[in-house]
């Protein structure tokens, strides 16, 4: 369901390199020189993350047993809840019958809120694949949880080390909501975009980074935060040398955003077009009075506040918290760029409240405090805090899906 104007589906320090502060001619600015794995030859790089990917299975197919357990308890089927229902419904109406042609004056009801890149795929993967575009669809999504994976270790291990690659892996996986990842829905399709995209900015890779921002940006309103994080780093490059790539980088980031924004202008007659279709959708930046007073509503008002809703008030505050840790450790420009974006975005919106811990799973970056922490806590906090993050994360999913009424 879309959330937000700019989201329409809508003291440990973080990793630190024990190298100079200094950086070379070209270095992405903002941070301190990154710990670059040996093994970053690219026929290796998938052995390197072997265990980060066989660490994010196992979480993940935990939480999809325990799901099915309790479905079955409860005389559910697990399929259509991954598959069909809430936001999948929508893209796959999407994909059967394409976009609106008109603003309309339902709520909650134009499907010009979803941008078009898995939709789109759903489609066009459909006609080559047996099953129903359902099917389709979560093979897509649960294809697309893998390369984020790799992605999430991928900026993790370039910046702390291979533990920490594989620690932030894991971290992502037992989201609270991280069901949502093997799920009908764009977060893995575009935090596979966004993870590796940030890293190609940490790489200088500018063409890269180019590439997968605009994908980023046709996949969810989010994208805009990719593209913010891929043209200020860029446009910051610049001031130490001039780079033909980073400068084209730096313009066409936002293209995929703004493509998807102005075509539904058109589509609308009217410059105002996807803004229009987000305030049918209840979806507008208050600056953050809504989140306050929901806050204020659940912690303060109701003697027994529901409790998906007091996951996502502690998801959102605890991701704040991180964000200053991430502050404080000086990580690179684009992490940090990316990360405040989201954050704005998701917290200063004025529209639905239930689904804003899933508008933050993309970003990852937030969670390098913690992975950072674990990674030189001892052996048994470490497992004591694994253990209890992917527990806590089983049963949030399948209260997500089996208890709460509402969309995730």
């Amino acid at each position: 369901m879309p959330a937000t104007a700019a989201v329409p589906e809508s003291g440990a320090a973080a990793v630190s390199s024990t190298a100079p502060d200094t950086a070379p001619s070209g270095h992405i600015p903002g941070s301190r020189r990154p710990h670059l794995p040996t093994a970053a030859v690219p026929r290796h790089a998938l052995r390197r993350a072997a265990p980060a990917l066989a660490a994010y299975l196992a979480v993940r197919l935990t939480g999809l047993v325990f799901l099915a357990v309790w479905a079955h308890r409860r005389h559910h089927g697990v399929w259509p809840m991954l598959a069909t229902q809430w936001d999948s419904r929508w893209y796959l109406g999407i994909a059967d019958h394409g976009y609106a042609h008109t603003l309309g004056i339902a709520y909650d009801h134009n499907n010009l809120a979803f941008f078009p890149l898995y939709p789109l795929l759903v489609k066009a993967v459909a006609v080559l694949t047996p099953g129903t575009r359902a099917s389709t669809g979560l093979g897509i999504a649960w294809l697309a949880s893998l390369v984020a994976a790799w992605g999430v270790f991928a900026v993790g291990d370039r910046l702390g080390g291979r533990r920490v690659g594989v620690l932030l892996t894991v971290l992502w996986a037992a989201y609270p909501v991280g069901l949502v990842q093997w799920m009908g829905y764009t977060e893995s399709l575009f935090t596979a975009f966004a993870a590796w995209t940030l890293y190609a900015v940490l790489a200088e890779r500018w063409l890269w980074a180019a590439t997968g921002s605009v994908l980023a940006g046709l996949t969810r309103p989010t994208g805009i935060a990719v593209a913010a994080a891929v043209t200020v780093t860029a446009l910051l490059s610049l001031r130490t040398r001039f780079s033909a790539r980073a400068l084209t980088a730096a313009l066409a980031a936002p293209l995929g955003w703004c493509a998807y924004v102005g075509w539904v202008g058109l589509r609308l007659g009217r410059w105002d077009g996807y803004f229009a279709v987000q305030r049918m959708w209840h979806n507008e930046l208050d600056g953050g009075a809504e989140t306050m007073r929901w806050l204020r509503h659940l912690f303060g008002q109701v003697p027994r506040p529901e409790l998906f809703l007091v996951v996502v008030s502690l998801t959102m505050l605890a991701s704040v918290v991180l964000f200053g840790l991430a502050v404080a450790d000086r990580q690179p420009v684009p992490l940090l760029v990316f990360g405040a974006v989201l954050l704005v975005i998701v917290v200063a919106s004025g529209g639905v409240y239930f689904p804003r811990a899933r508008f933050l799973l993309p970003g990852f970056p937030l969670l390098l405090p913690v992975a950072g922490y674990l990674a030189r806590a001892s052996r048994r906090l470490r497992v004591l805090a694994l253990t209890a993050a992917v527990a806590g994360s089983a049963y949030c999913g399948a209260y997500m899906l089996l208890v709460w009424p509402s969309a995730p």
